[in-house]
């Protein structure tokens, strides 16, 4: 069932049931602490330019990613009793040139490493998807929150390939809101309106 159990003060991060709905993702905040439990479909540059292909041929998302959350990484093989050895997110950057496409085709959520370009941001507002942003210097902690890994498609490109994965509270922020609020412009704008401030005072 998708839903989003919200967090108050000190009572924790929000808690996102995969797969999110719209109108699920548009109560999320860019800024707002959560943690994703459910499916997702890892989807790194070669995956990217075959689902562009597929939707192009296709004229819809192939292997039923409709509604569904793509995670920017590769994960590596089972390791330590888990299904992924580790999973380290990717700079999702590298797939901003094919995310607004797959966005109107109906992926409702993206996780990946790093700020997002303009262009992401306004797909993401027209379309009520949802940035999440995880992160980066911590796979082998971040493979503690798969609890399982199936290769779905595109096998032969490695650790590339399309994997299902289900996740268990695995922990992100919300980067770019269904609005199209970019919590790392907000940032930067701030940080930079501090530092004039600062100079101002010296």
């Amino acid at each position: 069932m998708s839903e989003a159990r919200h967090g108050t003060g000190s009572t924790g991060p929000t808690e996102v049931s995969l797969p999110a709905t719209r109108e699920v993702l548009a109560t999320l905040r860019a800024g707002d602490e959560v943690v994703l439990t459910g499916p997702v479909y890892t989807a790194r540059d070669a995956t990217h330019e075959r689902l562009l292909a597929g939707l192009s041929s296709e004229g819809e998302l192939p292997h039923g990613l409709g509604g569904q959350t793509l995670l920017y990484a590769g994960p590596t093989p089972p390791a330590a009793g888990r299904p992924s050895g580790a999973l380290g997110p990717t700079t999702a950057k590298r797939m901003d040139r094919a995310t607004p496409a797959l966005l109107k085709a109906g992926i409702v959520a993206t996780i990946g490493k790093g700020p997002r370009s303009a262009e992401v941001r306004r797909a993401c507002a027209e379309y009520g998807a949802v940035y999440f942003a995880a992160v980066g210097g911590a796979a082998a902690l971040l493979a503690m929150h798969v609890t399982a890994a199936e290769t779905v498609a595109y096998a032969e490109l490695g650790t590339e390939a399309l994997v299902r994965l289900e996740l268990d509270r695995f922990p992100a922020f919300v980067a770019i809101d269904a609005r199209g609020e970019d919590l790392y412009l907000t940032a930067a704008l701030e940080w930079r309106g501090a530092a004039d401030i600062d100079g101002g005072d010296a």
